[in-house]
C-alpha cells in the first residue's frame, strides 16, 4: 500500500500551525515539503509543525524541516517550531545534526505560544511599480532603521532595497509586498512580486533610478537570493544590524 499523509494548515494569525497525520517517509515527505513552501509564501509570523499524528518510516525524511527551516531563516525571516514528535521520531531529531537547529516542543499549546512570542519586529508595505516606489523603499528603510535603532544599517539597506524594488518596476512590472525584518542579528529584506522569473545579477543599469543592478546587492548584503512565492517570486537580502 502507497504511503499518505495529510497535511492540515491553520492560519492562526500570527502563527501558522501545519498538523500531519499519516506515514513520513522519502516519498511523503515531498508533498509536506510543498505545503511547508506554500505556508511561508504567506509570510507568517511564524510556523509551527505539529506531528503528533505522523508515523516516520524513514528518518531521512526528519531533514523536510531542516531544510524547511534553512529557507525560513533567510526569507521570510520566520521561526519555525516543531511540536509533539513520537517517542522514536524525538529521538532521530535529537541524533540528526541537521534538525538540531530546530526547536521541539512536546505539545502544540507549548510550541505556539513559544513560537508567537519569538515574532520578530517587521514592517511591511504594498508598493505599485512605478518610479516612486524606489523613493518608499528608502523611506520604509529610514523608518525601520529609526524603530529598531540602527543607524549603521541605513545606507546599505536603503541601496539594497531600492535596488530590489528598482529590480521590479524594471522587469516584473507588477505590484509589490516589501517587508523589513529584524531577526537575531540581521536586518531582512525582501520583495515579492507577481513574476515568476528569478531576479539575477547583471550588468548594471547605471542610469536608471535603482539601475545599478542586483550585483550591488550581492556586494553590500551577507546573503541574498530568489525563491518561487505562491505566483511570483520573493528575492531577499540579509544585512548585518550591530
Amino acid at each position: 500500500m502507497a504511503s499518505r499523509i495529510s497535511c492540515e494548515v491553520h492560519d492562526g494569525s500570527p502563527v501558522t500551525v501545519v498538523h500531519l497525520a499519516g506515514t513520513l517517509d522519502l516519498v511523503t515527505m515531498r508533498s509536506v515539503h510543498r505545503t511547508l513552501d506554500d505556508c511561508l509564501a504567506a509570510q507568517p509570523d511564524a510556523l509551527v509543525v505539529d506531528l503528533g499524528g505522523v508515523t516516520v518510516r524513514d528518518r531521512l525524511a526528519l531533514s523536510v524541516f531542516a531544510a524547511t527551516a534553512r529557507r525560513a531563516e533567510e526569507w521570510p525571516a520566520v521561526p519555525v517550531v516543531l511540536c509533539a514528535p513520537p517517542p522514536a521520531a524525538a529521538r532521530w531529531l535529537a541524533e540528526t545534526t541537521a534538525c538540531r537547529v530546530l526547536p521541539v516542543r512536546r505539545d502544540c499549546a507549548e510550541a505556539t505560544r513559544e513560537a508567537g512570542e519569538a515574532t520578530a519586529p517587521r514592517l511591511r508595505a504594498r508598493l505599485e511599480p512605478v518610479a516612486e516606489a524606489c523613493r518608499r523603499a528608502r523611506e520604509l528603510v529610514g523608518d525601520a532603521c529609526t524603530r529598531w535603532n540602527l543607524p549603521e544599517a541605513l545606507g546599505p539597506a536603503s541601496v539594497v532595497l531600492s535596488e530590489l524594488v528598482g529590480n521590479v518596476v524594471r522587469h516584473a512590472g507588477t505590484p509589490m509586498e516589501v517587508t523589513l525584518t529584524l531577526r537575531r542579528s540581521y536586518l531582512h529584506l525582501a520583495v515579492v512580486d507577481g513574476s515568476q522569473v528569478a531576479a539575477r545579477a547583471a550588468t548594471p543599469e547605471v542610469t536608471a533610478e535603482g539601475g545599478r543592478g542586483l550585483l550591488l546587492v550581492r556586494e553590500l548584503a551577507q546573503r541574498w537570493g530568489s525563491v518561487p512565492a505562491g505566483n511570483g517570486k520573493a528575492v531577499w537580502a540579509m544585512l548585518p544590524a550591530n
